[in-house]
């Protein structure tokens, strides 16, 4: 009267004697590991050590990148070049390892729903993450290995969608881009520095911003509700409103940048199914 679905991203013998132990005669089904990169883009740039910052910077500039995953190898990195994104007026967050489970929740649902530009990760930060439509992947770093490279640019360019990856190379990691090479059978396609086009003037921030309201499932709130009380009552455009998300205490509902106090106005003053609530910016 039970079934027991398994699910994991790889299959080693771990994975099997979970398995062993929890189900009966399982119908074993896999997918192809090796998919097709045909939609994703792939360039790499041999830079200086001293010229990963300028690079990156440039990178955003060039291709004008409306949103990126930023990928560094240790939680530090990732807390600079977020701070030297920012500090250049690109909006940028980083999640890592020392963030609190809550606290890297908040972070992945503002990237999630457009209420952050960019997203700076460690490659165990990121797991799980599922963006629809991410224009581009960046390896601040080389991964240590090519299937965790194969990993990170699987980001963007899913479901039918065009992806960009871009890599920052040192000589340092000439052995790492040879080994991508061989992984992948085909050469990898070097620019250089000189090459990109560096706009001073480049900004980026978030189209949206992210507000939470004190009341969720446990209220029985649904996205419908806020979805309702926000065009109707609240007398914004439905294209003004993007992705809700429900929790058991408090929902998170991104609105345009432009009317966000409209919106905070109207959470703070009216009702939502009836309710009063309190509502704040992230």
């Amino acid at each position: 009267s039970r079934q027991t679905l398994l699910f994991s991203a790889t299959y080693p013998s771990a994975i099997k004697a979970i398995s062993a132990a929890f189900q009966k005669n399982p119908t074993l089904v896999s997918v192809d590991d090796q998919r097709g990169n045909e939609a994703i883009e792939q360039l790499f740039y041999e830079v200086d050590r001293h010229e990963r910052n300028k690079t990156l910077l440039a990178l955003f500039g060039h291709y004008k990148l409306t949103s990126a995953l930023v990928f560094c190898h240790t939680k530090v990195e990732c807390d600079k070049v977020a701070a030297m994104l920012r500090e250049n007026r690109i909006q940028a967050l980083a999640i890592h390892g020392d963030l609190d489970q809550r606290e890297r929740d908040r972070v992945l649902l503002q990237f999630a729903n457009n209420s952050c530009a960019v997203l700076v990760a460690t490659d165990v930060a990121a797991r799980g993450l599922d963006v629809k439509s991410l224009p581009a992947v960046i390896n601040y770093e080389l991964p240590r290995d090519a299937q965790t490279y194969v990993h990170r640019i699987g980001r963007t360019g899913r479901a039918g969608a065009s992806g960009l990856a871009l890599s920052i190379v040192t000589s340092s990691e000439q052995a790492r881009l040879n080994d991508i090479e061989k992984y992948m059978t085909e050469p990898c396609i070097c620019d250089v520095y000189a090459s990109l086009d560096s706009n001073p003037g480049f900004t980026l921030g978030a189209p949206m911003v992210t507000l939470e309201i004190n009341a969720g499932r446990k209220q029985k709130l649904r996205p419908g509700d806020i979805l309702g009380a926000l065009t109707g009552t609240g007398g914004l455009p439905g294209s003004a409103i993007g992705k809700i998300d429900i929790f058991d205490m408090n929902s998170f509902v991104a609105i345009e940048k432009s009317l966000v106090k409209n919106a905070l106005v109207f959470l703070r003053e009216g009702k939502v199914k009836g309710r009063p609530v309190k509502a704040r910016m992230i």
